[in-house]
């Protein structure tokens, strides 16, 4: 059976600058079925799922609903919901959680403070006119990185083929932090997932692979191999944050950080990527069409989807102040 998986594995298609751009997660826990669109089309809330879109809009929040791997009983009464809050800035990483028996109480969050990294956002709506915002419900989540593998098999057929045997596996063999999410983008990739707080993600994924991943990121490192790109940047930012991984063979998941700007014309740009020991370089990544043609997802006709190529790399002899101020982590 042809999946648009199978055309882009055998195209060889380059994974690098394809993740899905987010510096804060907000995962919301949804057991039963998942439509397309998840966060109205599932026992969620539509009116709470619309509300949370429009809320997190422009902030740099993405909002997706998580499930643990298994079957799915219809639980859409009486049911917690177990939610994340992730931000994934290098140095700056965290995770907070929460547990709800109302999700529409998420609609009191500052989405922009979440979006800048300020766990000071987490705020919730009060369940009666009278009563405050309670920001203490949140508690800091210390267990191992959270493995989000996309498995809504209504939105990409291959998603549910691959991702779904995937996260059982996982699951079933102690990695402790799984979930299934509803959309990740990038189905031709699958089994596609992200790791968070650091908001690495990972294509054409194997159970082996992710445990790698893991164990890497215990020890504050970055596996490279099959990674897509950090969600915390641009799509050109992740491309130049990875070659510059590949030049250097550095692996310190914190030791890098990104500046993309427009350089010259549309689909070209100038990323500034700096070392915490004050490297600089700068990076020219340019928007190519992929030839062939592919599906860019089952069902879809054929197309020719964006990828971020680099093709050009200098090294930058004084870095400017902010630049030094960035790699340090202070900006």
């Amino acid at each position: 059976m042809s999946t648009c998986a199978t055309a882009s594995r055998d195209l060889s298609e380059p994974l690098a600058g394809t993740a899905a751009t987010a510096s804060t997660w907000l995962l919301v826990e949804q057991p039963g079925p998942w439509g397309t669109e998840a966060l109205t089309a599932s026992r969620l809330d539509p009116a709470v799922g619309r509300a949370l879109e429009r809320a997190a809009e422009g902030t740099g929040v993405r909002v997706a609903l998580i499930r643990r791997p298994g079957r799915h009983a219809d639980l859409h009464t009486g049911a917690r919901h177990r939610v994340f809050v992730a931000h994934t800035r290098p140095g700056r990483s965290w995770i907070r959680t929460t547990a709800l028996d109302d999700p529409a109480r998420l609609l009191g969050l500052d989405f922009a403070a979440l979006g800048a990294g300020d766990p000071g956002g987490l705020t919730l709506r009060p369940q009666t006119p009278h009563e405050p915002h309670d920001p203490a419900a949140w508690e800091e989540y210390t267990g191992d990185p959270l493995v989000l593998v996309c498995t809504n098999g209504k939105r990409d057929r291959c998603c549910a083929l691959l991702g779904r045997p995937l996260a059982g596996e996982l699951a079933a063999s102690g990695v402790h932090g799984t979930w299934e999410i509803t959309h990740i983008g990038g189905h031709r990739f699958s089994p596609t997932l992200v790791v968070l707080p650091h908001g690495y993600a990972y294509g054409r994924a194997t159970a082996q692979g992710v445990k790698d991943v893991i164990e890497a990121l215990r020890h504050g490192r970055v596996v490279t191999d099959g990674c897509r790109g950090r969600s915390t940047w641009e799509r050109p930012g992740q491309a130049a944050e990875l070659a510059i991984r590949e030049l250097t063979g550095e692996d310190g998941a914190d030791a890098l950080t990104v500046v993309v700007r427009t350089e010259r014309e549309a689909r070209v740009w100038s990323v500034t990527v700096a070392h915490r020991d004050g490297r600089v370089w700068q990076v020219s990544v340019a928007q190519l069409a992929a030839a062939p043609p592919r599906p860019e997802s089952c069902g879809f006709p054929l197309g020719s989807p964006a990828r971020m190529e680099v093709v050009g790399i200098r090294t930058a002899q004084r870095p400017a102040h902010g630049v030094r101020a960035m790699a340090a982590g202070r900006l």
